[in-house]
């Protein structure tokens, strides 16, 4: 949904009012007909916005803003339209008189100022806008948009004690998950106190990242680090080892440190039986060359060779056809038998790569088509010039 159309929301029932106002105060006389007008206004202006014409739209709101001055929805509406435009200028000065407007009722005020409130964050006036959120943080209604915009203008100001304090009150009183973001700003915080070299307070943000969120992958890394540091392998390796069993996507990072722990240990079968586990369950070449290189220091490079082409026919890879013919030039074995692997990996690496990709939506195809099939587009599905696909 555009920025713009979500702003039917909020004035469909400002267009079902005005026409039940016009028709409760309809009369014979002319001045009848006022109402009807600014009810067609409405959904003429509404009309723009669903089209995503936002200028039309604007004018049409302004000229209903001047025949009916103390329309509350209007004007809100207006500086909506205004912020989203990237005229915040004007913004701000509509939502700063609705505030200072006598009559309104508690819920349009506070409305009203945090509206104001995301004016200065777009504008960049962060200590303003901190003002009014915090004020804002202590009533019911707007609590968690309010506490929302505090967390961001903290992250931006690198102010991570106080992004957690207020993610925690956040998550008291909303249903969101927040214990991954507390553990990041921990993260954070921990970066901070290694660099100034206190290590105990960098340790403990780490504990508190894990009590946020026990699968922090950050948490886990900056653990390992701080043992590497310290001269503690073991607990390292602990850690790596944890943070690709909870997120597989990470292996490629923690493999060189946690490969080099290993050969510090001299615990090449646990390194083995790492990445075999991996391999099972990451789908990326990583561990098979990595155990390929073990294979070959420790059994052999042709050993190694015949686990590669096996591992690389069923997961074929351009960086693994790289590995492969380094291993066969090492191991002096027969060229054709290398030569015949090599061609059975491309046809795999040939077959797999679409050769069409749509220029929309990035649908990709190994053959071509008129009209998209994801996103029905017509023309936009056009050939891929890879080294794969041509």
């Amino acid at each position: 949904m555009t920025p713009w159309v979500w702003l039917l929301v909020l004035l469909l029932p400002v267009a079902a009012a005005s026409g039940w106002f016009a028709a409760r105060r309809s009369r014979p006389a002319v001045g009848a007909q006022a109402p009807e007008r600014l009810s067609t206004s409405y959904f003429r202006g509404l009309n723009y916005l669903l089209n995503e014409q936002p200028d039309k739209a604007i004018e049409v709101f302004l000229q209903i803003a001047e025949t009916d001055e103390n329309t509350f929805e209007t004007q809100f509406a207006l500086g909506l339209l205004f912020r989203r435009r990237g005229e915040v200028d004007r913004a701000i000065r509509l939502h700063q008189g609705l505030v200072a407007r006598p009559g309104l009722s508690e819920a349009q005020k506070l409305q009203a100022i945090l509206a104001l409130g995301e004016d200065y964050m777009r504008a960049g006036l962060l200590d303003r806008a901190e003002t009014l959120f915090a004020d804002l943080a202590q009533a019911q209604v707007l609590a968690p948009p309010a506490l929302r915009h505090l967390i961001s203008i903290y992250q931006a100001e690198r102010d991570w004690e106080k992004a957690i304090e207020y993610a925690q009150r956040f998550a008291a009183i909303s249903k969101d998950q927040t214990g991954p973001l507390i553990a990041q700003f921990h993260c954070e915080l921990s970066e901070q106190a290694r660099l100034r070299g206190d290590i105990d307070r960098a340790r403990q943000e780490i504990a508190s990242a894990y009590e946020a969120d026990s699968h922090c992958v950050r948490a886990g890394m900056l653990e390992a680090r701080l043992e590497i540091a310290a001269g503690n392998d073991q607990a390292a390796i602990r850690a790596y080892e944890r943070v690709a069993r909870h997120d597989v996507d990470y292996l490629p990072e923690v493999l060189p440190p946690l490969l080099a722990c290993y050969v510090r240990r001299d615990e090449g079968a646990r390194a083995r039986a790492f990445l075999s586990e991996m391999i099972e369950h990451y789908g990326g070449v990583a561990p098979i060359l990595e155990l390929a290189r073990l294979l070959e220091q420790e059994d052999g490079p042709e050993v190694a060779l015949d686990f590669l082409i096996r591992q690389l026919r069923q997961r074929p890879s351009v960086r693994g056809e790289a590995a492969l013919i380094e291993l066969s030039l090492a191991s002096g074995s027969d060229a054709a038998a290398s030569l015949q692997a090599l061609k059975q990996i491309n046809e795999q690496l040939l077959v797999r790569a679409p050769t069409y990709r749509c220029k929309r939506c990035g649908f990709g195809a190994r053959s071509h088509h008129w009209q998209c099939p994801s996103c029905k587009n017509w023309d936009t599905v056009k050939p891929v010039h890879t080294v794969l696909a041509e």
